[in-house]
């Protein structure tokens, strides 16, 4: 006869990570051991600095408050599927936060006993139980507790069951290997080359491998005429020959090129000269098999003559971002990485429109990425948003450098748009005048916004004060950061009008941790993550990196990164900022892929439980650094 009861505990959990992950027969075994649990409103779960109980917690129905210390501050308010109350699990401490009923709450509550053996044979569950337990430390970035459910190697092991991760895939060799004796002349042997279409040739000795020539070799001690073309190839090859084993990965040529400083590899049967060359590997074999490699891109950009060239590598661009978030690779060296490619785009068409201009540059001029690109973390196909400062000028010669660099910027941003960058419907772009101008003209307009902080000025301000240097003199760039700062310092009443301006983002759950989502227009019922999560982080980031006057970060992440060094009272909480930016990044990154948008608004029904689960523990620091900044610019007594 069915335990009925069992039953409907494991139908309920089924839909709920981790159990979810495990095996129907599994959790209905656990479920015999699962016991209910009825709270009244208001009442103590477990208390701060409780021993540990038996068990950990699931909330069936009602909702749970998690509190801390005295002033008895809600941390988190878990709902229907949440779990809670892990520290029993993986750490042999008394609790340090108190679990309160916020209403009439069912529990399930999951004997540690009986469970361990499940997560500790499950990775998969092992790994959520740890992200969770980390969350509800308040610090999820913070490695105090990583791993103890399975012992240090666990990342290490991970790192390894990616076969695919880092081009870890065999390479592909050519197989037809021309060869020739010692004796051979040059002379015979760059027609050998020839006829083959080969860029290099082995010399070989009773069939085994003692040299090689290259097209670089006939170079340079052929055609200078430092070697006769009667010379034979014992003479000019280099030796001995290096050697490898056919069963290498693209990365171990690929790192076996760079250590010797050679095009070609000869592989061999053991990987010794004492065996028979079996293929021969071309520093052309690895950039194919390499595909979508950063150094590729790049190569092909610098080849490109027109814009519409660049468009099919922006393409490529996107591919090899959707490889590195499906491989796992973390998010600040995707940003890294994808920033670099996307400035190398913007760099090209910079390029390409001098070249078409009638004359260069009259004066030295730098071309300034705004917003999310200044601040690299432009992923996806996103609208422009760019700036142009050039050199002073005398009055003579004012009107004519102004138009010769709006029609610059016009080519520029029209060749940005012809590769996938939508215009800025604010026109915050180089080709409009009012973001095309002389270094003192930009000092004015700066100081503008500074000593007259409204609504506006306040905005224009956030976006350009995430500028980076994409092209041109660093210079002047320089002299622009050092008169912001300088004029910041001077007006600190400016930092409140930033904090207001920041705090106006709206939050990103209500009660109950239920999503706030849009309730009118085009996005009506989707969730926007920039608006109500990116942005809290990036407007504080911002507003407190400046109240530090440091200059040269400009990335939210690492902004907080260094906020942490700066402010080791703070420390955890700007670490835990830092990583829930780019977890946030990350997810608004995928569903932009998934969907070809700029990932912006997400409907939430499609997103599963643990999705949504991983969202809202990302949404746990805003508040406090929110309640931070306002006490201390005390925006309570803005004007």
């Amino acid at each position: 006869m069915k335990n009925t009861i069992s039953h409907r505990v494991a139908d309920f959990l089924k839909d709920f990570p981790p159990f979810s992950f495990l095996h129907q027969k599994d959790l209905e075994k656990l479920s015999e051991q699962i016991s209910i649990v009825y709270k009244d409103k208001d009442a103590v779960i477990f208390a701060e600095n409780d021993k540990t109980h038996d068990s950990f917690y699931v909330v069936h129905k009602g909702a749970v408050a998690l509190k801390k210390n005295q002033k008895n501050n809600v941390l988190d308010m878990c709902d229907e599927g949440d779990i809670f109350g892990l520290r029993p699990l993986l750490a042999q401490e008394n609790y340090i936060m108190e679990a309160v009923a916020y209403e009439e709450t069912i529990l399930y509550a999951i004997p540690i006993a009986v469970f361990r053996p499940y997560a500790l044979e499950n990775r998969t569950v092992g790994n959520f139980l740890i992200e969770s337990y980390a969350s509800n430390t308040r610090n999820p970035y913070s490695d105090i507790h990583k791993d103890k459910l399975y012992g240090d190697d666990i990342v290490h092991d991970q790192l390894h069951s990616n076969k695919d991760s880092f081009d870890l895939q065999p390479i592909k060799y050519s197989k037809k290997i021309v060869t020739c004796s010692p004796s051979t002349t040059a002379r015979d042997i760059a027609k050998i080359m020839n006829k083959k279409k080969v860029g290099a040739i082995l010399i070989v000795d009773e069939m085994l491998p003692i040299g090689i020539i290259t097209d670089k070799d006939l170079r340079n001690k052929i055609v200078t005429g430092d070697f006769s073309i009667m010379t034979t190839a014992e003479t000019i090859m280099t030796k001995p020959v290096i050697t490898y084993p056919k069963k290498m990965t693209v990365t171990e040529a690929q790192m076996a090129m760079m250590k010797s400083n050679i095009s070609h590899l000869c592989l061999t049967k053991d990987g010794t000269t004492n065996t028979k060359a079996v293929g021969i590997l071309s520093k052309h074999d690895v950039m194919v098999a390499l595909g979508n490699n950063p150094a590729v891109l790049i190569k092909a950009l610098k080849r490109a003559k027109k814009p519409k060239e660049i468009k099919p590598i922006r393409a490529r661009i996107m591919q090899l971002l959707q490889g590195y978030l499906d491989q796992n690779i973390p998010m600040t060296l995707i940003s890294k990485i994808i920033t670099e490619l996307n400035e190398a785009c913007t760099t090209r068409v910079i390029e390409m429109c001098i070249e078409k201009m009638s004359s260069p540059p009259p004066v030295k001029f730098a071309w300034l990425a705004l917003g999310s690109q200044g601040r690299s973390e432009q992923m996806l196909h996103t609208d422009q948003d760019n700036a142009i400062v050039y050199e002073n000028v005398s009055e003579v010669f004012r009107e004519e450098t102004k138009v010769y660099f709006l029609k610059f910027a016009s080519l520029v941003n029209k060749g940005l748009f012809d590769i996938g960058y939508d215009y800025c419907p604010a026109e915050m772009m180089a080709s409009n005048p009012k973001w095309c101008m002389s270094l003192d003209e930009w000092k004015d307009k700066v100081h503008h916004w500074i000593t007259n902080p409204g609504k506006n000025e306040v905005l224009l301000s956030f976006i350009f004060f995430d500028y980076s240097l994409t092209y041109g003199d660093a210079e002047v760039t320089n002299e622009l950061s050092d008169f912001i700062f300088e004029n910041i310092k001077a007006n600190p009443i400016f930092y409140v009008h930033l904090v207001s301006g920041a705090l106006q983002s709206p939050s990103p759950t209500g009660f109950f941790r239920q999503f706030l989502v849009e309730q009118d227009g085009a996005n009506k019922d989707n969730f926007d993550i920039k608006r109500r999560a990116l942005m809290p982080l990036t407007d504080a980031a911002r507003v407190l990196i400046l109240s530090h006057s440091v200059k040269g970060i400009s990335n939210t992440a690492e902004r907080f990164e260094k906020l942490a060094e700066l402010e080791p009272n703070n420390s955890e909480l700007y670490l835990s900022c830092s990583y829930s930016f780019k977890a946030l990044l990350k997810f608004r990154t995928k569903q932009g892929l998934l969907h070809n948008d700029s990932g912006q608004f997400i409907a939430l029904e499609s997103l599963s439980k643990m999705e949504k689960i991983k969202l809202k523990r990302t949404f746990k620091t805003i508040k406090e650094l929110q309640e931070l900044i306002s006490v201390r610019f005390n925006v309570s007594n803005v004007v």
